[in-house]
């Protein structure tokens, strides 16, 4: 008699809980999606992959001109060596 008693008491607090869990999960419960969530969503994702994209455009802008400023810099440099006479080339002495 007293397990009865304990069921009655349990089952519709069971039922509470399971109605708290569905709407904790709203893309998991039987009731329908929300278009407007779903387009607010899609906009956003969206938007995520267009701020990823520019990011890996300036990221790419970025190394190129590193590479180009590298590669002026060694042109640079050659011609210093080949303006500077072989006997008398100028750079940092060492006092070893």
């Amino acid at each position: 008699m007293k397990w009865v008693i304990f069921l009655a008491a349990a089952l519709p607090l069971a039922a509470m809980a399971n109605t708290l869990n569905n709407t904790n999960q709203p893309g998991q419960s039987n009731q329908p999606f929300n278009p407007s969530t779903q387009r607010m969503q899609n906009q956003m994702r969206n938007q995520q992959q267009n701020q990823q994209l520019k990011l890996q455009q300036d990221q790419q802008q970025q190394s190129q001109q590193i590479q180009q400023k590298m590669q002026e810099q060694r042109n640079q440099a050659q011609q210093r060596r080949l303006k500077t006479p072989q006997g008398n080339q100028t750079g940092p002495r060492s006092n070893y």
